[in-house]
């Protein structure tokens, strides 16, 4: 493997271990495992924040 499909491995681990809503700290040196863990948080807290927003506007469009 070159070093291209190591980032996109730790990459995508990272995003894995952010959606799972877990880290791991061995790893916290790996630019690429951080980013792919922020991204994963981000898409947790964008659904979270998608379906509050849809709870809060239920019935508040006359449905």
């Amino acid at each position: 493997m070159d070093s291209a499909d190591f980032a996109l491995r730790a990459y995508d681990e990272g995003r894995a271990d952010g959606v799972a809503g877990r880290e791991d700290h061995a790893r916290d040196s790996d630019a690429d495992y951080r980013v792919g863990l922020a991204d994963g948080q981000l898409a947790v807290f964008e659904a979270d924040l998608i379906a509050a927003i849809r709870k809060a506007m239920d019935g508040k469009n006359g449905r």
